[in-house]
Order: structure tokens, then sequence, then C-alpha cells
């Protein structure tokens, strides 16, 4: 090989490392992807979506125009996945994943949930829907930058999921049956033979979902047996204030503010003057 060839050579191959090079450059996403996960009640729900920001432009009704399918973010569409069957503002939604897609109004928005997951956000085929249903949007009078998808409300059997961008708060309202799910196994594992039972979050539960409150003084008592510990007191103080039995309630609540003192829980010494407080 002749000096010429060489240096012919050389100079391709570095053309072509630098090349490679520049391909490799990883840029900053202009609508990054986020995946969020939450845990309600006994459900895992995750959203994965692209976040994409206003950049000082006049984003519903010029951007995303009212009236028209959107993909609810940026590139793919939205998917939401839901571990267990929900309701999503009253209607029935089975376990799965979704392709979430919306048409945004200026008060009213409609929430698709579709097949088609995975796909890009614009290929949109409405005989793919699952089920379509409405919310009102609501004003804020501060802009939020960058599109959001948010949980909040969250407690054991519902939360909301609240898609925000600019001055606009769309939430949909989700729940789940915790209660028919979780009793059957409350009452197998208390009937079970010896082991430690649940017996603290069975009495706290019972008492949070209205049901037999018996039982649930059963448990507390059982529970405070175990371990005297101030929540576990405070607990048996408000199940007895529920039952009508107010002597017994304010002596639980004494006890568990004298326990609450000694470990320098000053919330729940809050907890039970509040609770002392109403029974007089």
């Amino acid at each position: 090989m002749n000096s010429k060839t060489f240096r012919w050579i050389s100079t391709c191959a570095c053309g072509l490392m630098l090349a490679t090079s520049a391909l490799a450059v990883d840029f900053p996403a202009a609508s990054p992807a986020c995946t969020l996960k939450q845990r309600v009640g006994l459900t895992d729900v995750e959203i994965v979506y692209s976040r994409p920001s206003m950049k000082d432009r006049q984003i519903f009704g010029n951007v995303v125009p009212f009236g028209a399918v959107w993909r609810t973010g940026a590139n793919a569409a939205t998917k939401i996945t839901f571990s267990t069957p929900v309701k999503l503002n009253g209607t029935d939604i089975a376990a799965g994943a979704y392709a979430l897609y919306t048409i945004p109004g200026e008060n009213e928005w409609t929430i698709i949930l579709n097949k088609g997951v995975g796909k890009s956000g614009t290929q949109y085929d409405e005989k793919e829907d699952v089920i379509r249903f409405k919310t009102t949007a609501i004003n804020w009078d501060t802009a939020i930058e960058t599109f959001t998808i948010e949980f909040n409300q969250i407690r054991d059997e519902s939360a909301v999921i609240n898609l925000v961008w600019e001055k606009t708060v769309v939430p949909i309202k989700v729940d789940l049956d915790v209660t028919a799910k979780l009793l059957p196994q409350i009452d197998a594992a208390m009937a079970a033979e010896g082991g430690n039972k649940p017996y603290f979050q069975a009495a706290a539960f019972y008492y949070d979902h209205g049901q037999d409150l018996s039982k649930a003084k059963e448990w507390v008592e059982a529970a405070v047996k175990q371990r005297e510990a101030y929540y576990i007191v405070h607990l048996k103080a408000k199940i007895l204030a529920k039952l009508g039995d107010k002597e017994g309630a304010i002596a639980a609540a004494n006890r568990s503010m004298v326990l609450a003192k000694e470990s320098r829980d000053s919330a729940y010494v809050k907890l039970n003057e509040d609770l002392i407080s109403s029974l007089k």
C-alpha cells in the first residue's frame, strides 16, 4: 500500500469516526418522557407520557385545538394501566393498559380510553375506543408551564387524576371497591388458628370504612394487649367514642395522650385533646 492510499484510508476512517460520534450525541428531549406510578388502595396505577412545555405559546384553543382528539401529551399516545378494575368518573373500566386520548373543550373535555397502546399519538383510531366519558375543566389563575399528570385526594377507595397545563385543570375521579376485596381476607385472617393477627390494621379498617364496630373494639383491645402504643390506644378511644362510650373514650384518649407525650409526638397529643374536647 503506498503512502497516498494510506493517507486516503486514514482520512476516510477519521471522517467516519467523527460522523459516528456526531450521531451518538444525546440531545435533550423537547418533551421529556415521564413514568408516574401510584398505588391507590389495593390498585397500582401507572401512567407513561411525554411532557411538552408552553414556551410562550397559547396552548388550548391554539397549539391544542378545541374539539380535536389530542394524544394527552407529546410523542407516543399517553399510556395508562390499572392492575384491578376501577371506575373513572363513574364509568366501569376493566384492569389493563389503555391509550389515553382526550378531546379538549373550553369548559368540558371528553376522556377516551383506546386499545392503541404503543402507537404514535397521531395514529388514533376511533374504532379502537374502549370508552368515552365527559369531565368538567377547571380554570386556574396561575399558568403551569409544563404539561403535568398528577394524583391527588388519595384515599383507600378513591383518588383524582389531574391533567394540568397552562391555566387548565382536568380532574378524573378514580373509584375502587377495596372493602369488598379486603373484608373476606380480614375475616379469614382473624378466624385462622394462632399466628400474629393484624389486630390494629383490621380494627382501623373497620373503623374507617363503617364496618362492625363491636369487632373493631375487640380487635383494638387485643392490639393494645400486644403493644400499648399511643396510636393504637387513640384508635381505641375513637372506636369507643363512635360506640357512644364517652367515659371509656375519654379515659383511652387521656392514656394515649400520656404515651404520646412520652414519645414526643405532639400531633397525637393534639388529636387526643381534640377528641376529649368533642366528647365534653
